[in-house]
């Protein structure tokens, strides 16, 4: 792949981290298409797709993460009379709070509502339903790094699927116009605890919408450059302290997405389509992460294997070496979106789904892997645990700074 150099790694960093430089920049622009082989440029909806938005109360759980910020930068443009953020950290509840007042000063209308809580909590639940007439719900809240939930079963189900669900139901119950439940490639034929969690999600939320007027859809997202603990910003630190730079596998690869495309494709989802879907955006090929490093520590002036060497670690538990969109039993299909791709699949039965995730989520809260993975099984039979586990160790490597070095 051949990118030319960018004059600095932190301009090459806000680039593929989709910060107000890409829209102000055409050149960069186009460096970073050249790097993901795609018209990055998200699409706005249109009026009549707004009118969805337009004075209505929009809830965001997850609001001061990665995506949930950006959901609700992007949904003060279209206009809701209020936007409720729901998230756990008080922190980064302050952030985007004062960060959408000042976006949004001296004009009128939205009225900005920050809630701290936790989803899973019964009375946040009730709290929030009662006192605010929620039209549209973005479920951005989850626990989402592979390695570290592989270390936390038990919080990836508590969090990812019992929250999921109960969030979902009070939604139902509360007459919520449209729920739109975020999720990711790694639920396809998942090997680790965060994509199977992710997959039951989407289960629950596709087997919900045959059984409520509740307009129950899901969205499917690759990596998103730049997020919180992704591998781009993980990169940066690297290279600005003397390397080196740490790449599991030189095989590894990876769909991405810019965070302005990741919450486009929500937003659009959200107001565009009917209950039980689930949608994916066309990500086009695949990054190879060797070949990514490779990019960012010559965008910083360095030479590989002289001055920054790459460090290749092994694939860790729960990692696999490339990722899919869709299993053999999805279908994809085109929307009026060129862009986003509908998939196609067979919704559960809920009422053995419901019955089998409150087995799970009391088995979870005993902490026992074993018995986690054996209830995951029985709702996600395709799920492949011990794969992911294996991966880890067989690929496992160190190589020297003359072997990662090129001429």
């Amino acid at each position: 792949m051949n990118v030319p150099a960018l004059p600095s790694l932190r301009g090459f960093f806000r680039v593929l981290t989709g910060s107000s430089s890409v829209r102000e920049s055409a050149r960069r622009q186009t460096r970073l298409e050249a790097l993901l082989g795609r018209d990055t440029e998200p699409a706005p909806i249109s009026f009549e797709q707004s009118r969805a938005l337009a004075g209505k109360s929009v809830l965001v759980t997850g609001a001061g993460g990665s995506i949930g910020s950006e959901v609700c930068r992007r949904l003060l443009y279209y206009g809701p009379a209020h936007l409720i953020l729901v998230e756990m950290s008080e922190a980064a509840l302050y952030e985007i709070d004062l960060e959408l007042r000042e976006l949004q000063r001296g004009a009128s209308g939205c009225e900005i509502i920050p809630l701290i809580g936790d989803v899973r909590n019964e009375d946040t639940r009730r709290r929030i339903f009662e006192n605010y007439d929620v039209h549209v719900v973005f479920h951005c809240a989850a626990y989402k790094h592979v390695p570290m939930m592989e270390l936390n079963p038990n919080e990836a189900v508590l969090n990812n699927v019992q929250g999921t669900v109960e969030f979902a139901s009070s939604a139902r119950d509360a007459g919520v116009d449209r729920f739109v439940l975020i999720s990711t490639d790694k639920a396809v034929r998942p090997i680790s605890i965060m994509g199977a969690t992710k997959r039951i999600a989407e289960l629950y939320v596709q087997g919900l919408a045959l059984a409520t007027d509740t307009r129950f859809l899901t969205v499917r997202f690759g990596n998103v450059m730049g997020s919180s603990g992704s591998v781009i910003p993980l990169f940066q630190r690297q290279i600005e302290s003397g390397g080196p730079v740490t790449v599991t596998h030189p095989g590894v690869e990876r769909y991405f997405m810019t965070v302005a495309e990741a919450a486009n494709l929500v937003i659009q989802a959200g107001v565009m389509h009917d209950s039980g879907e689930m949608f994916v955006l066309d990500m086009g090929r695949p990054v190879r992460i060797d070949e990514l490093a490779r990019e960012m520590i010559s965008a910083s002036g360095k030479r590989i294997g002289r001055d920054i060497r790459i460090e290749y670690i092994g694939l860790r538990p729960g990692e696999k070496l490339t990722e899919e969109l869709t299993s053999q039993s999805e279908v994809l299909e085109q929307t009026p979106n060129a862009r986003i791709r509908r998939i196609k699949s067979n919704a559960p039965a809920l009422p053995e789904l419901r019955q089998a995730i409150s087995e799970l989520v009391q088995v979870a809260r005993s902490g026992n892997r074993a018995a986690i993975d054996a209830c995951i099984r029985r709702i996600v039979p395709e799920y492949d645990p011990g794969h992911g586990r294996l991966h880890g160790r067989t690929h496992s490597q160190s190589l020297s700074p003359e072997s990662s070095a090129t001429g």
